[in-house]
């Protein structure tokens, strides 16, 4: 290890995953460094993080915001530097002086820093899937031409990591297929029929695991799963017939590797984010996260079961999306953040979120070129809000 500590940037610090990522640094002193964090509304808690473990650098999305905290650390008397908006974002993830970079910015919003870091080489901790789901091929390049070290975080694809050699080399050589398992949410076993009175009290309320409001609603329509085959296309290089989904209730698998000669390789622990998260700040070792252990004496069963189409029909999106045009994925993910929003706001059902999100993946054209860049992806991502925000006005 390191004489120094790892100097960690933390974009989306008081959201669930970052909240849990400080968490663990907490149970580590001296190994680590909180040189930065970003928060987009939870000014209060940011805060108590500055105070806590005195960052150099914070970033706000509204220079309203900013003033207020500025006005707070001064008030500390802490010598944190607070910065506005997205290019703020970019600069504090690509720091000369940054070693690791937790993207946890939850949505599109994310990409760009992502890709900031990754350009600048940095141990990237990606809890952003949406980054992989929007970026795609212009993201994993700029991984691999900035020499970036990307290790996943989301539960499912930390899973697979950690079934598979360091060595990435033979990855293809050892995967036949990958299973990705899904709690299956708070819906799992509700009639279908009922599905277009859900409240969105109702899909915010996951059965296992703590989470922000966008992804526990995710979780209960499934495109949470959707998106992570999309990632997990890309973060293993794989086809998506290689990427199966099985539902598994208790959360206690959370994925599986499957062999060329059989063998099934899985990753178990509790529901709690901080196991991923301290595997990917102290790969390749490993260090105390906090998350409680398991115990087998207590379990009574593991079960798995198909995941029901009529159910769950967002899942079967992804696939389309990855065999689409180039950029398909990108529209999915757009129309998806923008269902969800208007969801929570009380705007639209609870099942028409599947619709805005199939009729924008089937009636908007990408039209992203092979050599695309940042600037074309987020003008795609602006093009399908857009026609999802008017598929919502003809829905009401």
């Amino acid at each position: 290890m390191s004489t120094r500590p790892q100097r960690l940037v933390i974009l989306g610090s008081t959201g669930s995953v970052g909240t849990s990522t400080l968490d663990v640094v907490a149970r580590h002193p001296g190994r680590f460094e909180v040189a930065g964090l970003s928060s987009n509304q939870r000014v209060d808690l940011l805060l108590e993080q500055c105070r806590r473990f005195q960052p150099r650098v914070v970033v706000l999305p509204t220079e309203e915001r900013a003033a207020a905290v500025r006005a707070a650390v001064a008030e500390l008397g802490l010598a944190t530097e607070v910065r506005v908006g997205a290019q703020a974002l970019c600069e504090m993830a690509a720091a000369e002086d940054v070693d690791s970079v937790m993207a946890a910015i939850v949505g599109a919003a994310g990409l760009p820093p992502c890709l900031a870091a990754a350009r600048a080489g940095k141990r990237l901790l990606l809890a952003n899937k949406e980054a992989l789901v929007v970026g795609g091929a212009l993201f994993m390049r700029a991984v691999a031409e900035g020499g970036a070290t990307l290790l996943p975080i989301d539960s499912e694809h930390s899973a697979i990591f950690q079934c598979l050699p360091e060595d990435r080399s033979a990855w293809a050589r050892r995967i036949d297929h990958i299973v990705l398992t899904a709690s299956g949410g708070p819906f799992r076993t509700r009639d279908p029929e009922t599905l277009h009175t859900v409240t969105p009290a109702q899909a915010v309320a996951h059965p296992n695991w703590v989470m922000g409001q966008k992804i526990s609603v995710d979780s209960a329509t499934m495109m949470n799963k959707a998106l992570e085959v999309i990632e997990a296309r890309w973060l293993f290089d794989l086809a998506p017939e290689q990427i199966k989904v099985v539902i598994h209730p208790q959360s206690i698998i959370h994925s599986m590797v499957v062999c060329r000669d059989g063998s099934v390789l899985a990753q178990l622990g509790t529901p709690d984010m901080k196991v991923p998260i301290a595997y990917g700040l102290s790969f390749p070792e490993r260090i105390e996260s906090g998350a409680p252990r398991l115990d087998f004496m207590s379990m009574r069963e593991l079960s798995f079961e198909p995941p029901d189409a009529r159910r769950f029909p967002g899942l079967q999106l992804a696939t389309a999306a990855l065999r689409g045009p180039l950029g398909s994925t990108a529209v999915l993910n757009a129309a998806n953040e923008v269902a969800v929003a208007a969801f929570l706001a009380g705007t639209i059902g609870f099942t028409a979120i599947h619709s805005v999100n199939a009729n924008t993946l089937e009636g908007l054209e990408p039209r992203l070129g092979a050599d695309h860049r940042l600037d074309d992806l987020l003008e795609l991502d602006r093009r399908a809000r857009a026609f999802a925000q008017q598929l919502m006005k003809e829905l009401r």
